[in-house]
């Protein structure tokens, strides 16, 4: 999934609204995949070589009799090699990492992702501790927020849910662009309450307010 330019200002568009009116800072993130599951190339490599094997060893006997002689036990190797190559690269697609990769463990690899997000990009810096990170991992089909611990005290667990669950309703909608910003509304309207900006002097902005791909 790619954002247009058009995209990326209107969701600029949206953080910049959303931060007016609160000391809160929000950055939206987009990213490909929060790992690369090398393990899944192994693991389809050596099923789909086992699959190959066992359809080789229960093929007809007038095709491939039991008294193997060397030829016979050489082309079966070489069979089993080519399948295990051919297991390992569809073990590279998407749809094959979500189908052998656990629920656990990519809900850890994006919580993981986030964490170091969070700090790669300085929202643990905030003046005030007001940092609040939205990865959505598309790969993953996972979306994850994190706050600075000042705003994880006083926001209960259920606001970022519900934004959460906006996020992945605009997906499955097919208009993530518009979900998003409404989150991102939705999150400026929490940290208003929160915390608002100061009555003296202008609000300071001490993160971008572009959406981060990667």
């Amino acid at each position: 999934m790619t954002f247009s330019d058009q995209d990326h200002e209107r969701i600029h568009q949206a953080v910049t609204d959303a931060e007016r009116h609160t000391r809160g800072e929000i950055v939206p993130m987009v990213i490909d995949r929060s790992a690369l599951y090398r393990e899944t190339r192994y693991r389809a490599g050596i099923g789909f070589a086992f699959f190959i094997l066992t359809l080789l060893l229960t093929m007809e006997l007038e095709w491939m009799p039991w008294g193997w002689h060397a030829l016979n036990a050489g082309w079966m190797l070489l069979t089993v090699v080519v399948a295990y190559c051919t297991g390992y690269w569809l073990g590279t697609g998407r749809a094959v990492i979500r189908l052998l990769t656990s629920h656990e463990r990519m809900d850890y690899k994006v919580k993981l992702r986030a964490h170091q997000a969070f700090l790669e990009h300085g929202l643990h810096r905030t003046e005030l501790g007001t940092g609040v990170l939205i990865l959505i991992s598309l790969l993953e089909h996972r979306i994850e927020i994190l706050t600075d611990s000042p705003i994880l005290d006083r926001v209960p667990r259920e606001t970022w849910n519900n934004m959460v669950s906006l996020i992945q309703g605009g997906f499955q909608k097919g208009n993530p662009v518009e979900s998003l910003c409404q989150a991102v509304a939705l999150c400026g309207k929490v940290l208003g309450e929160y915390f608002p900006s100061g009555p003296a002097g202008p609000n300071p902005n001490e993160l971008p307010n572009k959406l981060i791909s990667d």
